[in-house]
């Protein structure tokens, strides 16, 4: 059965291509894009793989654009638009972290209610919340987005339980490492600011830091993945893909319960 469904953030990365590959499984997709460029650029996309979108600019950020949510109707609601950025947690701007959560927490919380009241309305929908593996799994100068998409977790758990009575279902999807290029981009920032003769942290660690980009797998296995996930009616509350990410997720939190200080 087709389906009617909004992704946010989906100018680039796995919102990009989830949005194209829905609609080439016959679903109707309305895509959202934070500028009018990511807009020329998906609508180029979309054409180069013989689909079309709805298309509409919305800063998550900006109450004004929040509005046009209301404009359209819908089966399913993917809060996918996110930052990241990284760095030592004491360190950074706070200016920096404050956008971070302003996007990745508030921004998408704004969205996400925007739509409950929508489904509760129409006695129906589904609500999904793109996380991360980072979402049980902080670590050294990581910490930032791993502590947003913490809270997206928790925020999806309680409002999960909320809207059963109102017969909407709520879901997280965590992805495992992908290259898209949003993980290099969250390196790249930390020397927007960073200056090793003012700061404290040593520049090689968090050099370090950034190895994990080695290991990125292929964004298309991921894309699939979404495109089967989002449109079922029925799949696990959180969705972890591939299942190596799920062990590792797994893993993380058993170690958290006998860490020592």
């Amino acid at each position: 059965m087709t389906k009617t469904i909004m992704i946010t953030g989906a100018g680039s990365g796995l919102a990009k291509g989830a949005a194209i590959g829905l609609a080439q499984e016959g679903h109707k997709v309305i895509a959202s894009v934070e500028s009018e460029s990511q807009a020329g650029g998906l609508k180029d996309a979309a054409r180069a793989a013989g689909v079309d979108l709805e298309i509409f600019k919305m800063d998550i950020t900006d109450p004004t654009d929040r509005q046009a949510m209301k404009d359209y109707e819908y089966d399913i609601f993917v809060a996918n638009a996110a930052i990241n950025e990284g760095g030592p947690i004491w360190e950074m701007p706070m200016d920096d972290i404050r956008r971070l959560y302003e996007i990745n927490v508030f921004g998408t919380l704004e969205t996400a209610r925007i739509a409950a009241e929508y489904f509760v309305g129409k006695k129906q929908g589904k609500i999904i919340f793109m996380s991360s593996k980072a979402e049980k799994m902080s670590s050294a100068y990581k910490g930032l987005y791993s502590s947003s998409k913490h809270a997206l977790g928790a925020i999806a758990k309680a409002l999960k339980q909320e809207m059963e009575e109102f017969n909407v279902q709520v879901a997280t999807i965590n992805p495992g490492r992908f290259g898209t290029g949003f993980n290099d981009r969250a390196v790249e920032a930390n020397w927007r600011w960073f200056d090793e003769n003012k700061h404290h942290t040593p520049k090689d660690k968090l050099e370090a830091s950034g190895n994990s980009l080695n290991n990125q797998m292929d964004p298309q296995l991921m894309i699939d993945k979404m495109v089967e996930i989002i449109p079922m009616e029925h799949h696990k509350f959180r969705v972890v893909y591939p299942e190596s990410t799920a062990e590792d997720m797994r893993e993380e939190e058993k170690k958290d319960w006998d860490e020592e200080i």
